[in-house]
């Protein structure tokens, strides 16, 4: 299928999902174009299945071999995390500087260990032919909390700042950490000598922090250089995508430079009173945008899970060992932190953050990434899982997480 194809398919289902939600049951925007988009991909597969069409068999599949991790790892991804992270404050960082890093590398490595350990009981449980190697990779796809998400379908729901904050800061910060933990337990899995998790997590953070406020700090020269409003634009492009390119070279985290970018951009632009509507509009059409066929793409591909072997046991069993490693690796993880935001106490806040957790496209691209590391009835159980706590977190946690801050449920 060729680009415009694509492009056309996508762009269609996208404003005739957003139409009839906005005219009908007005879900929050991302969660009904995931929901909708995955009602489709089944009545698809169930038309197939009923006429054996081959068109549409053909565009079905086509999409749903859409290298998602391609998309995303080595295509929009920068863009999308520059988009969610422009509008955040250097001085917020600075103030949580303490919570938010105890969130994003405390919480998310105890998270991969609770999720891994359990997913090994499950798997005992079951005669399922994992290793606690694989089980421990398997958590470090999981464990880190999706940026997009966060951004795209938390920020709406009118959180405490502080609250908000500690939520996109964790999810923006621990992708880091997600990929070093991703690449040791990797590479025990595949038998590999390579560097420990320290030395990783420093490269892959360090060094993504390095380049971005190295390429920033050039760009925004001649940011503050020019007036006109287009090249500002084409500039913060530049810097971003340059930042990404250069950690993926040096085998740093690109999304934390892409973060880097984001919030330097902010700060500077405040400093410099550089302020423009058109670089504000341009980047969230942009973020909205590329969420929009982020999430369409994900709901489209989520009948994968539904051709998986026992789908429904090993769906449930993954969603409640994330359920349980993630509110156990907050629990530990707030004894550290010392006083929580806005007043919360400690088993509060371990709920909301629990509920709050929601996963993504990135675990969906680290899952896709397996496949030549694992055997292939393995490799199907850790990406259906994954599916299906991507697809729990969203269309179920993402819907329901402002009951749980009001406290009518859990």
């Amino acid at each position: 299928m060729s680009f415009l194809t694509y492009t056309v398919v996508l762009l269609g289902l996208i404003v005739c999902i957003a139409f009839i939600n906005e005219r009908t049951v007005r879900l929050t925007y991302e969660i009904a174009l995931m929901l909708f988009a995955s009602v489709t991909g089944v009545i698809l597969t169930l038309v197939i299945a009923a006429v054996n069409d081959q068109a549409v068999a053909e565009l079905l599949g086509s999409v749903q071999i859409f290298d998602l991790e391609e998309y995303l790892m080595k295509g929009v991804l920068c863009l999308m995390l520059f988009a969610g992270s422009c509008h955040m404050r250097l001085t917020d960082f600075k103030r949580m500087a303490r919570q938010v890093s105890l969130l994003a590398v405390l919480c998310t490595l105890l998270g991969a260990v609770f999720y891994g350990l359990l997913f090994y009981g499950v798997s005992r449980i079951l005669s399922l032919p994992l290793t606690l190697p694989m089980c421990l990779m398997f958590g470090s796809v999981v464990a880190p909390t999706d940026p997009i998400a966060a951004t795209s379908i938390l920020s709406k729901f009118g959180l405490p700042k502080d609250l908000s904050f500690l939520i996109e800061g964790e999810s923006l910060l621990n992708d880091g950490v997600g990929v070093a933990l991703f690449v040791c337990f990797s590479g025990m899995v595949t038998a590999q000598e390579g560097e420990g998790f320290l030395q990783v997590l420093f490269r892959e953070l360090f060094g993504a922090v390095g380049i971005g406020v190295a390429v920033t700090a050039v760009c925004l020269l001649l940011f503050r250089w020019t007036a006109d409003g287009k090249h500002r634009i084409y500039i913060s492009i530049l810097a971003v995508s340059l930042s990404y390119l250069l950690c993926e070279h040096f085998e740093c985290s690109g999304a934390i430079a892409s973060v880097v970018c984001g919030v330097l951009f902010s700060y500077f632009r405040d400093r410099m009173r550089l302020g423009d509507k058109g670089f504000d509009d341009f980047w969230e059409i942009s973020d909205n945008l590329l969420n929009s066929i982020l999430y369409v793409i994900l709901g489209l591909t989520f009948v994968r899970i539904l051709q998986m072997p026992g789908v429904i046991v090993l769906s449930l069993f993954a969603i409640v060992c994330n359920l349980l490693g993630r509110s156990g690796s907050l629990f530990v993880t707030t004894f550290f932190m010392g006083t929580l935001p806005d007043g919360y106490d400690r088993k509060s806040f371990v709920k909301l953050l629990t509920w709050g957790g929601l996963r993504g496209g990135l675990s969906i691209a680290l899952a896709l990434s397996t496949s030549s590391m694992l055997p292939g009835d393995v490799y199907h159980i850790v990406l259906g899982c994954t599916y299906a706590i991507v697809f729990f977190t969203t269309i179920i946690q993402g819907s329901t997480v402002r009951k749980v801050y009001e406290g009518r449920i859990m």
